[in-house]
């Protein structure tokens, strides 16, 4: 989710759902404050799967984040009009659904996309090579780095975020030495590199890491190397259906060791639906923990996730957590920006504006409570206390409970 990481299906060509805006523009902007202001998100909803019901929802948070900045009369007086995309997450049918909206005569203000990391590799260099703003939930490994893509941001924390929120949680629990098992995909690479950086620094061991095709349907070697080096813990990465072959070779080895798995397990749906579809309330996931984002976890008093998840749900269901539901910030931030530079037609000064602390701070967003956006790092830079650690239960309106 990171990097791996939609209700109403808007076809290729490009049918928008508008969502009406009022109020008047500022003067620097009046000669297109009759232009809405075009999104195009794009996600695997045709896919099959978690990887439909986390794009499902990811499209869902563009439209009700647009929704919500249209409730206050617009960016600038702009209407905001979003446009959904099906590209069945692989990363060809994107780029050939982005060079669709660009040679259309409505190329896209703002390009969201729903992950996984292969898809945002694939549009970035053709968003930079138009000029586009962007936006995205499934960071790659320079996505973040605006000396290579300066209108890219990244909406979704990186792994140095996440492991901000486990050391604190491993620390607690007193855990002196960790395994870590991670996937083959870039996400996972990643992961390892960090947590295996970061543990160390904090003076907790990592006896042993292992890698794991996720292609593969058995982890049992991997997991028997892991178990030999005696760790306190297991460190989890995977997403979908690895994870289920994660815990089934968990099982079959009969290894009863805390698990502590990262966002990418948390987003898994099988971790949240009982059997036969999934493994909740199992002896699978009886030694579980996984890392959420705060707004993931339900909480009465959280007033702003609260109104979110009611735009979203007036919008459509929410099929998956709210882990991938970033896309929401993203028009908050960009009418925060907007409200900085007097305009919304200048990408260049947007991205400038939203390297602005005191302009993120003033953003409405929901998902994270802060985006800390810099001239050397588009990655959200998150706080610690923008994650928990929780065990795994059933998920009503893109929350556990």
């Amino acid at each position: 989710m990171n990097r791996r990481i939609v209700a109403v299906v808007a076809s290729a060509t490009g049918m928008a759902l508008t969502l009406a805006g009022c109020g008047s523009g500022s003067a620097k902007d009046a000669k297109s404050s009759d232009q809405p202001y075009r999104v195009l998100v794009t996600g695997g909803l045709s896919a099959q799967g978690v990887l439909a019901d986390n794009s499902s929802t990811s499209v869902l948070a563009a439209k009700a984040g647009a929704k919500a900045v249209n409730a206050s009369g617009g960016i600038l007086g702009r209407k905001v009009e979003v446009t959904a995309v099906d590209d069945a997450g692989d990363p060809t049918t994107a780029v050939t659904k982005l060079r669709e909206a660009i040679n259309s005569g409505k190329k896209p203000d703002l390009y969201l996309d729903s992950g996984p990391s292969t898809v945002t590799a694939a549009i970035l260099p053709i968003l930079k090579q138009n000029n586009i703003l962007s936006m995205n939930i499934g960071p790659t490994a320079d996505s973040s780095h605006p000396s290579a893509f300066p209108l890219n941001f990244d909406l979704a924390p990186s792994p140095t975020d996440y492991v901000k929120g486990f050391i604190p949680h491993l620390k607690e629990k007193g855990y002196k030495s960790v395994g870590i098992v991670h996937g083959s995909s870039s996400y996972g690479e990643s992961f390892n590199t960090e947590v295996t950086k970061a543990f160390t620094a904090a003076g907790i061991k990592v006896v042993k890491s292992e890698e794991y095709d996720v292609a593969a349907l058995d982890m049992t070697p991997q997991l028997q190397a892991v178990r030999a080096a005696g760790p306190d813990a297991l460190i989890m990465d995977g997403y979908g259906a690895p994870v289920g072959y994660l815990l089934k070779s968990m099982k079959k080895l009969k290894w009863d060791v805390p698990i502590v798995a990262n966002t990418s397990v948390s987003a898994t749906s099988l971790i949240s639906t009982p059997p036969p579809a999934g493994v909740l309330g199992t002896d699978q996931v009886k030694n579980l923990v996984m890392q959420v984002h705060k707004s993931t976890k339900h909480d009465a008093n959280e007033a702003a996730v609260n109104k979110a998840v009611e735009a979203m749900k007036s919008l459509g269901k929410i099929r998956s957590t709210l882990i991938v539901a970033c896309n929401y910030d993203a028009l908050p931030l960009i009418a925060a920006a907007a409200k900085k530079t007097g305009s919304l037609d200048n990408p260049q000064a947007l991205a400038k504006a939203l390297e602005d602390k005191s302009v993120t701070d003033k953003a409405k967003t929901a998902m994270l409570n802060g985006y800390h956006f810099s001239a050397t790092s588009h990655s959200p830079n998150a706080d610690a206390g923008e994650f928990l650690f929780v065990e795994p239960s059933a998920i009503k309106d893109g929350q556990f409970q």
